[in-house]
């Protein structure tokens, strides 16, 4: 597994912890910053980083923000991502057995590094179910096609 990182500046000590964490779980990754604590925009960092897992470049991608949002909506305006905004254990399993996501957002100032590093941990680990979940990752998947003619 490959994974992309990315933070803006509101994310960026969350970032860190992650980031050793994928080193811990010897996971493939890469860092996109933002390497500074002054402000920048979340979409500097979520759009491209989104692009390349669409792309097939990375796996999947943990984007960290404020509060994880806005990052979650740039994602996912990148056909093909499927990103959820996580804050606890039992949706990061979920979102991945049932979703199929391949983009996890979080916020630094929602929940602490320990939690994140769980989140992350759960989400990383769990597999997609498929079955009755296919049929509707396929129906946004339709709808996305359509749109874009």
């Amino acid at each position: 597994m490959k994974v992309a990182v990315a933070s803006d500046h509101g994310g960026i000590h969350l970032r860190q912890e992650i980031t050793k964490l994928l080193e811990e779980l010897d996971i493939r990754y890469e860092d996109f910053g933002c390497n500074c604590e002054g402000s920048v925009d979340y979409p500097d960092f979520a759009l491209p980083v989104s692009e390349k897992v669409a792309a097939g470049e990375f796996d999947r991608a943990i984007l960290i923000c404020g509060t994880g949002i806005g990052m979650s909506i740039a994602a996912n305006k990148v056909k093909g991502i499927r990103c959820a905004l996580v804050h606890d254990v039992f949706s990061a399993k979920a979102t991945r057995n049932h979703n199929d996501t391949n983009v996890l957002a979080m916020g630094e100032r929602v929940i602490g590094a320990g939690l994140a590093r769980e989140i992350a941990t759960t989400w990383l680990g769990a597999d997609y179910e498929g079955g009755r979940h296919a049929t509707r990752i396929g129906k946004v998947s339709d709808y996305e096609e359509r749109v874009e003619q």
